[in-house]
């Protein structure tokens, strides 16, 4: 994605005036401090008195700063904001859509790619610190060492919005997968749970993975072998032993804990670093403080989630703890004998990441459609406002992250890329569309299918995935929410996009936007019928 860097005139002009008043300063202080200089003679002036130079500048600035509100304020958008070529009396009098939203991406939404590129840069050194003194210091587990310990295996992958170009606002909080490396006496048989039909909807993208003699090993001397391994790491399920995300997890917090003691004292000089654990739900978290003496650019305070990975081939991760379903209730009721802690989510950032960069290769140049997904999420924002807390949670976990990328992939793999349509002169009619498309899967018109479980996978025309991944059952990302709340978060959605011009004067872009008054046409645009 092309970078598009602009100067901020609210910054330039005010750093030029003092800049230039400290200069005119420093001349009087040193004309007066030279003694042999003589005096001029009555009625003469020696040079511009202090205060007519700083007048002169303030007026300066003054003249730029109306200049550039009235070309902000009486102007047509540009024509990659889709604007007319002719002036007409209501390009006048109020701003379009576009430039409403151009305006609130480039003040509220767009991050800076100086500030992002240092943050993850810093990430990388502290988290690849951490993961190196991790595997030197072998498993303080169940199983302190030998060639049946759990360790790290030395690197770590990185994803999540900030490694995909459309992280939004501030680069404060990343996700970070640190791969284990399993003892050569082990080996895996994972299986999906899509298919299970008394199991309920949120744990279809769940996956069980039981542990099976490697190839060449002899069953009962295996079992008896890998016998520590299993009991320090595996439970009981169907009467197999199954590698359990809660043990794993358990083990992997206590193993950062010790590694962090050991760097500890190295990054003193650079930052402050804490971990805060998250028990059986979430995965532990990484707090990364400036330090006082740093006088770096980016003084950031940054959260690192530190995710349990085990490698299953091509890319894909099985991860601990699985996505939280408590849409569904209780975690002690599963059918079928299947144990809450043998349960593991599945990574698949890699595939996600390679079927944007394929689709990016494809589309023309100057698609917009990262930019879309990143005023889709500022949407959701602006959209939680004035929520009360158990109506804001509900909200952002529908419309997560995630749940929005793949809406945007959804689109993109049943109309193209490659259409012409997704240039930046048809931003706001691509960002009505992915409202829509979204509002009908709340209404379940369609349905939202994860982009790479089961045979129909979008991203299976990028690359190879593991058999397991090709032979599950596709997965419905909405199933797990009842009716009621997908459709109260469908009602929501549509009234925020129709209160996004008033939305957008409230809370971004300029201040003399917010002075205008709405357009009479996008007070009733939106969706063709009101209800569902």
């Amino acid at each position: 994605m092309s970078v598009h860097y602009t100067l901020n005139l609210r910054v330039f002009w005010p750093l030029v005036t003092g800049l230039c008043t400290a200069l005119v300063c420093l001349y009087h202080v040193l004309r007066g401090s030279g003694g042999s200089r003589a005096e001029p003679p009555d009625g003469a002036d020696g040079g511009f008195p202090l205060l007519k130079v700083a007048v002169l500048l303030l007026l300066g600035y003054i003249l730029l700063r109306c200049r550039h509100a009235v070309r902000q304020r009486f102007l047509p958008g540009s024509p990659r904001l889709g604007s007319h070529s002719t002036f007409s009396p209501r390009h006048f009098r109020e701003p379009s859509l576009g430039i409403l939203l151009e305006s609130y991406y480039e003040h509220e939404v767009r991050l800076s790619p100086h500030v992002l590129g240092h943050s993850k840069a810093h990430v990388s050194r502290i988290v690849g610190e951490l993961v190196r003194a991790g595997r030197a210091r072998g498993s303080p587990g169940p199983i302190p060492g030998g060639a049946l310990a759990l360790a790290f295996r030395g690197d770590f992958i990185q994803v999540g919005s900030a490694y995909e170009q459309h992280k939004i606002r501030r680069p404060d909080g990343f996700d970070v997968l640190v791969p284990l490396r399993l003892p050569p006496l082990v080996a895996l048989e994972p299986r999906s749970l899509g298919a299970e039909p008394e199991l309920a909807p949120a744990f279809h993208g769940c996956f069980v993975c039981a542990l099976k003699a490697p190839p060449g090993a002899s069953g009962s001397h295996w079992l008896r072998d890998c016998k520590p391994f299993a009991d320090g790491f595996c439970v009981d399920v169907l009467g197999r032993r199954h590698l359990s995300a809660t043990l794993v997890l358990r083990w992997f917090q206590a193993h950062l804990q010790r590694s962090l003691a050991t760097v500890r004292y190295s990054l003193e000089g650079r930052c402050r670093v804490s971990l805060t654990p998250g028990g059986l739900e979430q995965p532990p978290t990484l707090h990364i403080l400036p330090c006082r003496t740093d006088y770096g650019c980016c003084r950031l305070s940054m959260a690192v989630r530190l995710i349990p990975a085990v490698h299953l081939g091509d890319g894909v991760f099985l991860v601990a703890p699985p996505p939280s379903p408590s849409s569904v209730g209780p975690l002690s009721e599963l059918p079928g004998g299947l144990r809450t802690d043998a349960l593991w989510g599945v990574n698949t950032a890699r595939q996600e990441q390679k079927l944007l960069s394929w689709l990016q290769e494809r589309a023309p140049p100057g698609a917009c459609y990262l930019k879309c997904l990143q005023l889709l999420k500022a949407l959701r924002d602006l959209g939680a406002r004035g929520l009360d807390p158990t109506a804001a949670t509900q909200w952002g976990r529908i419309l997560s992250s995630y749940m929005l990328k793949t809406v945007l992939l959804a689109v993109l793999s049943r109309e193209g890329a490659t259409a012409q349509g997704w240039d930046e002169a048809h931003l706001c009619e691509r960002l009505e569309e992915l409202v829509q498309f979204l509002r009908d899967c709340l209404l379940r018109r369609h349905t939202l299918f994860h982009c790479v479980l089961g045979p129909g996978g979008a991203a299976a025309e990028v690359g190879p995935l593991p058999k397991v991944l090709r032979e599950a059952a596709p997965v419905d990302l909405l199933a797990a929410f009842d009716k009621q709340a997908r459709e109260l978060v469908a009602a929501r959605l549509l009234s925020t996009w129709r209160r996004l011009p008033q939305l957008l004067r409230v809370y971004g872009g300029p201040r003399y936007l917010a002075r205008c008054p709405p357009p009479r046409s996008q007070r009733t645009q939106g969706f063709p019928e009101d209800q569902p």
